[in-house]
């Protein structure tokens, strides 16, 4: 009578099971931020379009070169990040380390030039309803900007302890995929409010 017993690749093969596992958790929680921004998406339509006076008092438009520059910078950054991606694939972490540190210089490059275009508004965040809106969108989208510039920090950290990604890394992909999501939000709140403001 023959003994079974476990393949060696059994104990990776539970792993990367529970590694897609945990991604598809991860792609649900970004389903669940979509259904935030979409709220907020309408929300803000729904002002802009039903408001007689929508810019607050003094304000004729929002300049839009500097957020422009900015959207261009964040939307570059998804290009970075998937070199990264395609860096780690083949095994390159020297390649994966530059290309996420130039992602992580993009977006932190957003943020500064966001809190630039702050600080030289007329309004703020009590100037009527577009005031609010303003802020808020913008503001909500800058922390989720941070938050991916803190979690690439950590997986560019993690990238220095031996053996971490000699099999690819989950945290790697599931940062990627949020910094993705970022960026297309982006596009549509710079659609929403310096494309559609000037119109």
């Amino acid at each position: 009578m023959t003994t079974a017993y476990p393949a060696p690749n059994a104990e990776p093969q539970h792993v990367e099971g529970h590694e897609k596992h945990n991604l598809t958790g991860f792609i649900i929680f970004l389903c669940s931020e979509s259904v935030i921004f979409l709220a907020f998406f309408s929300g803000y339509a729904l002002l802009k379009t039903s408001a007689l006076d929508w810019l607050p008092p003094g304000v004729e438009g929002l300049e839009w070169q500097m957020p422009l520059i900015n959207s261009v910078v964040l939307v570059s950054s998804s290009g970075t990040i998937y070199l990264a991606e395609r860096a780690m694939a083949k095994g390159n972490i020297w390649g994966f380390r530059a290309f996420w540190l130039l992602t992580m210089a993009l977006g932190s490059y957003f943020l500064y030039g966001q809190a630039v275009e702050w600080s030289g508004l007329q309004f703020g965040f009590t100037s009527g309803t577009f005031g609010g809106t303003f802020y808020l969108l913008t503001g909500f989208h800058g922390l989720h900007v941070a938050t991916g510039v803190g979690l690439m920090t950590l997986m560019l950290i993690k990238s220095f302890i031996p053996g971490n990604y000699n099999g690819g890394e989950q945290g790697v992909q599931a940062t990627s995929l949020f910094w993705h999501f970022v960026d297309v939000i982006w596009i549509i709140l710079f659609v929403l409010i310096y494309v559609w403001q000037r119109s």
